[in-house]
């Protein structure tokens, strides 16, 4: 039966989607030859669209069981947001701005899917320097004209016909572009976007689409990859900006000149910028006269698609960090690191890639964040699926995960070594400063906007009014239990007294305890540990 084109619907399709690339994200990976032949698109589009799905999540959160459901606007603009800040390669990239230019229809409330669906397409090629048929692009541009068909307000009807025009268009993508035809496949990002809109379909029209037996495609080999980007640029170079239009125009300018598949998408002051380059430092040094870039993310293309296949390692850690400081700290202990900045906590599809990259039988994870436990499970239990043997210590901080790292022993036994790495998360009390950003109930009180929180396993157990004093306190609860060494994590941006202080006061109290400090965290002023 059909449903209406609102946030329930735009939720569901969100969750069919991500089902849809999961499903398909290795064969469009293997497909993968335009712009370049790196196996990664289906990767990317699945972790895009479930950026989207997280931030759809967090909206409908917001909402107390019970009461209405949120608004379309709110929904899409959030799902829009999401694809934009976990945007992945150029296919990703460009899905993010194809659902932008949706969101900003259905958020006007007029227009329908057909005048969605055709905004996305009109955006979508502006956001390419050089837009090329035989693409996304060209599935995009075919699934709007067939709903622009249909009769005015019938979103199902208008879904239905781009789903249908969509996958017509992506078979006729061998005959548009050259490279395709020589390797005999479809354009990859082209078959993921035909994945989104039959998800999108599905959700309007409450039909599943028919299934069609996966098109034969001859393997692509290194070979052959290597053919299709032959002379290419060395690499890929994505960052977030935060930048007004006209500081975004010149650079969309001045990268158009340093490099190909340049692809920028956003508006309203945030944008993700994506190009293919040799000088990869030229590309961030123009994102930072433009405004602020962050996020950077550059890929050598001959490292990540034509290196020769390597033999598995017996077993690996997957840390998640709070910090570029501690990401270094555990690269250094062996460990592959998935960093977490304040705001962003990483997808199960990142943990799942970080597993990947790890290139090992067994995986030890430590999410090192309690919110992150059902994330970390869900990429634990695709990694098996996929043959990796994962255990997942289910460490609560940084400071827990240091511990398990410290007494990490390769060459034990797989089960001996998950047991002292557990043994030694477990030993591990934790604490943190955290900064109040309004009133509110506490079990240690009532707290005001600014007063410093002392936390202790999780529970507000110290409101005070600087961070120093506030962590003395924090550190003598914490101690009061014994205790052997202290951890403690700061910002780069600390002050360098605060460490000494700190250090002092456990010395100067507590005569028997060791201190060690690392600096790198972030969002947290201060991380404790206590073993």
């Amino acid at each position: 039966m059909p449903q209406p084109l609102d946030a329930l619907a735009v939720r569901t399709w969100c969750s069919l989607a991500l089902d849809a690339l999961g499903r398909e994200r290795e064969e469009i990976d293997a497909i993968n030859v335009y712009p370049v032949a790196d196996g990664d698109t289906g990767t990317n589009l699945y972790l895009t669209v479930e950026s989207a799905a997280t931030a759809v999540e967090a909206v409908f959160a917001a909402y107390e069981t019970g009461s209405a459901a949120p608004a379309l606007a709110d929904t899409v603009r959030a799902m829009a947001h999401g694809a934009l800040i976990g945007a992945r390669g150029n296919s990703g990239t460009i899905l993010a701005q194809l659902l932008r230019g949706m969101a900003e229809v259905l958020g006007e409330g007029v227009g329908g899917a057909a005048g969605a669906l055709r905004r996305a397409a009109e955006s979508a090629h502006r956001a390419v320097a050089h837009p090329v048929e035989g693409t996304i692009l060209s599935v995009a541009s075919a699934a709007a004209r067939a709903a622009d068909g249909t009769a005015p307000g019938d979103d199902a009807a208008a879904v239905a016909a781009a789903y249908a025009a969509a996958r017509r268009a992506l078979e006729e993508t061998p005959d548009q572009l050259d490279v395709l035809g020589r390797a005999g496949v479809v354009d990859a990002g082209g078959q993921g976007l035909v994945a989104v809109l039959g998800a999108l379909a599905e959700a309007v029209t409450g039909e599943a689409p028919v299934r069609h037996a996966a098109r034969a495609h001859p393997a692509v080999t290194a070979t052959a990859a290597e053919a299709c980007d032959a002379g290419g640029p060395a690499f890929e170079v994505i960052y977030l900006l935060e930048a007004g239009d006209d500081a975004v125009a010149r650079l969309r300018e001045r990268l158009d000149a340093l490099g190909d598949s340049l692809v920028v998408v956003g508006g309203d002051g945030l944008w993700n910028v994506h190009v293919h380059a040799d000088d990869a430092g030229a590309v961030v040094e123009a994102g930072v006269e433009a405004g602020r870039p962050y996020r950077i993310r550059i890929t050598h293309f001959a490292a990540a698609g034509h290196a020769e296949p390597r033999e598995r390692i017996q077993r690996a850690v997957v840390a998640v960090v709070p910090g570029e400081g501690l990401a270094g700290l555990c690269a250094e202990a062996g460990a592959t690191t998935v960093l977490a900045r304040p705001g962003e906590p990483p997808a199960s599809g990142e943990l799942v890639e970080a597993i990947r990259r790890a290139h090992a039988r067994e995986v030890v994870l430590l999410p090192n964040d309690t919110e992150l436990r059902h994330t970390a499970a869900a990429a634990a239990e695709q990694a098996r699926n996929e043959g990796v043997r994962v255990a997942l210590i289910p460490t609560r901080s940084a400071v827990q995960g240091i511990a398990a790292l410290a007494v990490h022993e390769p060459g034990r036994r797989f089960d001996e070594d998950v047991v002292a790495m557990t043994s030694a998360a477990g030993a591990t009390r934790y604490g943190e400063l955290a900064v109040a950003e309004r009133q509110s109930f506490t079990s240690a009180g009532v707290c005001q906007a600014g007063d410093v929180l002392g936390l202790i396993e999780g529970d507000v157990a110290v409101i005070g009014a600087d961070l120093a004093t506030t962590a003395e306190t924090v550190l003598d609860r914490m101690l009061s239990a014994g205790g052997e060494l202290v951890t403690l994590v700061l910002p780069e941006d600390a002050p360098p007294e605060l460490g000494d202080r700190l250090e002092a006061h456990v010395r100067a109290g507590h005569l028997a305890v060791d201190t060690v400090i690392y600096h790198g965290g972030a969002g947290a002023p201060l991380l404790v540990g206590v073993e």
